[in-house]
This record gives structure tokens, sequence and C-alpha cells, in this order.
């Protein structure tokens, strides 16, 4: 498989309970594979591996401090990883600034650069700096920064 993207990678998620405090992470991310059979690699800034999620059709296993967990679906994962459901079929398509072939899109409401896809407004404004930006504006508030390293 080869790497379809890499980069800095920061989730916000805002409002996942009453009265709860933002939580927000940072990590180093390669992203393998495609939508269908994947790997996303997640480290510290300083290189530590903190988290490798595979998937495929069947299955997505999450592998993290010593632990192996099994979820049924991608979407399982990433609300155990991060606090809410990330559309990472989706961001492969995302990464390359353009809609996701699977769902329909729209322009954003503004007439800025980008789309609106699956609840997500995809933000191009910076694409060509390697800076894209994916705000789920739905409550919890879940905002994806992924600044990409040069290709």
């Amino acid at each position: 498989m080869s790497v379809a993207a890499s980069g800095r990678l920061a989730v916000r998620v805002e409002g996942a309970a009453p009265g709860g405090r933002p939580r927000a992470s940072n990590a180093v991310f390669e992203l393998i594979g495609d939508a269908r059979r994947g790997e996303l690699r997640l480290s510290s800034p300083l290189g530590s591996l903190l988290a490798v999620a595979h998937w495929s059709p069947d299955e997505a296993v999450l592998r993290a401090e010593g632990q192996t967990r099994r979820y049924a679906s991608l979407d399982d994962l990433t609300r155990e990883m991060v606090g809410e459901a990330l559309p990472v079929a989706a961001l492969f398509d995302w990464l390359r600034g353009q809609p996701w072939k699977e769902a329909g899109s729209e322009p954003l409401p503004n007439g800025d650069p980008g789309f609106v896809q699956l609840g997500w407004q995809v933000q191009l404004r910076q694409a060509g700096e390697g800076l894209i930006t994916a705000v789920k504006t739905e409550p919890p508030v879940v905002t994806v920064r992924a600044k990409l390293d040069p290709s």
C-alpha cells in the first residue's frame, strides 16, 4: 500500500458533554492505502508511535497503549480515538482538495474555496500551503486540521 498523505493533524471536539471542556489532540500522521483498506499511523511530535488504526471491509482495529481493540466499523474506531466519528474514508479525497466520490457535495455557503459534504465544511482556502480544514458544525462541533507534508 502506498502513502496517501502525511503531515500534522489537529482534532478539536467541543460540546461533547454539557459544560465539558473542549478536547484537543495533535499528532503527526501517515495515511496509507485507501478508503476501503488502509492504515492511519499517529505519532507524537517527537516521533513516538501513539496509535495505529487498520481497516478493511470486515473490521477496524486500533493498536494503542499496548492494547489491541477491534471494532465493527471505522466510525466506531474513530469515535473511540477522538470522541466523535470522523469520515476517514472521505479524508483520502478531502486531503487532495476534492469531494469524496461516494457522497453528494455542494459549494461552501460563503463562496470560499471548498465544499460541504457529510455534514462537514471542508475549507480549501489555504490548500495551496498544504492546509486543509474540515469542520462539523452540528454539536458536538469537531474541527480537523491537516497540514500536509510537501509531496
